[in-house]
């Protein structure tokens, strides 16, 4: 168990392309899989983890 006001979500970026993007170039464009995929290990919606990561990400980087 971690605390989820201190989860972030990041990609690999330029390397490691998340599996529907596999082959390609991993860019920051990608983060959508990868924040879709947390939220299905997590067993909560994505629109629940999208929202609770960009605030985590807002209160971290003081935005």
């Amino acid at each position: 168990s971690f605390p989820l006001e201190r989860l972030l979500v990041e990609t690999d970026s330029p390397f490691l392309a998340p599996i529907p993007m596999r082959g390609r170039k991993c860019e920051p464009a990608f983060v959508k899989h990868t924040a879709m995929k947390l939220a299905e290990v997590l067993g909560m919606p994505f629109d629940e983890l999208a929202s609770l990561t960009t605030a985590n990400a807002k209160s971290c980087f003081g935005i």
